[in-house]
């Protein structure tokens, strides 16, 4: 039986590299029967809505979606449509892999850079419980909300990813040296469950030696997990580390439904000029591919991309190179059918 999933094309460039990513994973052939849905700023020009009923009832069914990069309409209501969907969903885990390929000269191709972000995905910061004093602003206030419940569950998600990827390290990043009582309560939960993994090394790290350890010596972490807004910075800066955004993917995993997506936004001003990288929602699409257990052809997806970029003809702009998307997205399926 084919395995329904639910497609959002998004905005910008977001159909470009969502039509890119269907025809590679079509290629590998795994039976999947796409249910495409809409959200977004041109959803809501043409319904009035950024994320409509019928897409969120989609992903209820399905419990799985690959979306492509997103614009949220200013004055909508929605701080964000993506965390809109992610709090709907409870995706509590953000997960965002960073590896450098073979295929790519970097100033760290020298080192092994491979590392995993696991982000919590509903509270922090980004709750967005904040409030100003009138009339003219005078002050503002934002209130991080951190809860026990979701401390565990986000560090114990990280030592199971560890040990299932057969990874040997978790880093937990915080400010508990500042802020004692939210970061410190991360601290204290990641220091107690840690007791329970005894296969797998435990450090805990304050965030600001964390950054300038990331870019002197990356080849030192494995998984990283740590709080809301941490996560979100993090993974941009590890991305930075393989080649930029258009190579990093990131999934939103639930105890339900789950969300694979591009890290990268709409990219506006190259937007139907057929010049996008969609290596970064390929590479979701492959996380996609062994969420549903079709790990043979998600670890055929990430042969074949390392394959691709490895000829500078193939590479597109943002990676020194001329290809166009489906110039890319042809070789890419050559190079899967070579196997």
């Amino acid at each position: 039986m084919s395995r329904k999933v639910s497609l959002i094309r998004g905005d910008g460039i977001g159909p470009e590299i969502v039509d890119a990513t269907v025809s590679v994973i079509e290629a590998l052939g795994v039976d999947l029967e796409w249910e495409e849905v809409r959200a977004g700023s041109g959803c809501f020009k043409d319904l009035g809505t950024p994320l409509p009923e019928e897409t969120l009832l989609s992903i209820a069914r399905n419990q799985c979606v690959l979306k492509g990069p997103l614009e949220t309409p200013i004055g909508t209501g929605f701080r964000s449509i993506n965390v809109a969907i992610r709090k709907h969903f409870d995706m509590y885990a953000n997960v965002r892999p960073a590896r450098l390929s073979p295929a790519l000269t970097t100033r760290f191709s020298d080192t092994k850079v491979d590392i995993v972000v696991v982000r919590e995905n509903t509270e922090g910061a980004y709750c967005g419980i904040e409030h100003v004093i009138p009339p003219n602003r005078s002050a503002a206030e934002s209130i991080i909300l951190v809860t026990r419940w979701a401390c565990e569950r986000i560090v114990r998600y990280a030592f199971d990813f560890a040990r299932r990827e057969g990874r040997s390290k978790v880093t937990l990043v915080h400010k508990a040296n500042i802020l004692k009582e939210t970061n410190g309560l991360l601290l204290e939960v990641g220091q107690s469950i840690a007791r329970e993994y005894d296969d797998i090394q435990f450090e805990d790290m304050i965030v600001d030696n964390a950054c300038m350890q990331l870019v002197m010596r990356p080849e030192n972490f494995d998984v990283i997990v740590t709080e809301n807004l941490f996560g979100d910075i993090l993974s941009d800066l590890t991305a930075g580390l393989i080649g930029g955004l258009g190579l990093t993917p990131g999934a939103n995993i639930g105890e339900g439904a789950s969300m694979f997506e591009a890290v990268h936004g709409t990219a506006p001003d190259i937007a139907g000029k057929g010049v996008a990288n969609p290596t970064a929602l390929m590479r979701a699409g492959g996380m996609m591919l062994g969420h549903l257990g079709y790990v043979d052809e998600a670890q055929l997806l990430e042969k074949a991309i390392t394959a691709t970029m490895a000829n500078p003809e193939n590479r597109t702009g943002d990676l020194g190179g001329k290809a166009t998307t489906k110039q890319y997205t042809q070789a890419l399926i050559s190079a899967i059918q070579e196997g």
